[in-house]
């Protein structure tokens, strides 16, 4: 790699890929193209083929298109970026789960408002049968089915995403999108301080019928505030599998 070592090369790319990412999301439109990669490699100073590389990491981002013997093309915004911050904060910091929890209050008790107000037969039936589908699996994921469990958490973001998407506010689906990993992550750890405060899944799926129910009778108070106790109460989980899970190492080393 002409004395460029493999290390030096992928820590190049990044460092291309994060310079060119701020210009995508700060100077570029959707369809508009990036420079050849002999233009790239002329101003970053690098190998054409780091600059490959780095668009390689671009398209994982999902922020460009990629097509044989073309320039690489900005894509429309679909969230992924995003959610690729707010995996990463997740990932390093367990305040990052409480941030979340407070965005989640902001936005999806505003969703949950105004999909009281402005949600229509499809999107009703949307959310219905989210709450179906974690009934239906709601047994066997109890019994430590892990095929179940995932299916249950999987209509269980499915609810809010289409709550999110009953609001008619087109900003606020996007967001929750970009969220829907992220918020998966949270659950997978709130369900453990759910079962520490002696709750089931049974519980979880009375919460959500509360805001369908809000939601199906056109009330917009009740609907969002529904939603903002069911946070609350997530955000309780959430502090007490934290601390549970820290209470271990000590407990361990007392032995």
């Amino acid at each position: 790699m002409s004395g460029e070592s493999r290390s030096d090369h992928a820590s190049a790319a990044n460092a291309v890929a994060d310079d060119l990412a701020n210009e995508i999301l700060t100077e570029l439109t959707p369809g508009a193209s990036l420079p050849s990669e002999a233009e790239l490699a002329e101003r970053f100073a690098v190998s054409r083929l780091t600059i490959r590389e780095a668009v390689k990491l671009l398209a994982g981002r999902g922020l460009v298109e990629l097509a044989k013997g073309k320039r690489a093309m900005v894509r429309e915004p679909d969230g992924a970026a995003f959610a690729d911050f707010l995996t990463a904060i997740l990932h390093n910091d367990s305040k990052g789960l409480f941030d979340l929890v407070e965005v989640r209050l902001s936005l999806e008790v505003q969703s949950a408002t105004l999909a009281a107000k402005r949600s229509n037969r499809a999107a009703i039936a949307a959310i219905e049968n989210a709450l179906q589908g974690m009934r239906d699996n709601v047994e066997a994921a109890m019994a430590d089915d892990p095929d179940a469990d995932r299916r249950f958490h999987d209509f269980d973001v499915g609810f809010h995403e289409a709550v999110a998407l009953a609001s008619g506010n087109r900003i606020l689906g996007y967001l929750f999108e970009a969220m829907a990993v992220p918020l998966r992550q949270g659950i997978q750890i709130s369900r453990r301080g759910h079962a520490n405060r002696g709750h089931t899944l049974l519980d979880t799926i009375e919460w959500h019928q509360r805001i369908l129910e809000s939601i199906r009778a056109g009330n917009a108070r009740a609907a969002g505030e529904a939603m903002r106790l069911h946070l609350k109460d997530t955000e309780r989980d959430i502090r007490n599998a934290l601390s549970s899970m820290a209470d271990r190492p000590s407990r361990a080393q007392s032995r």
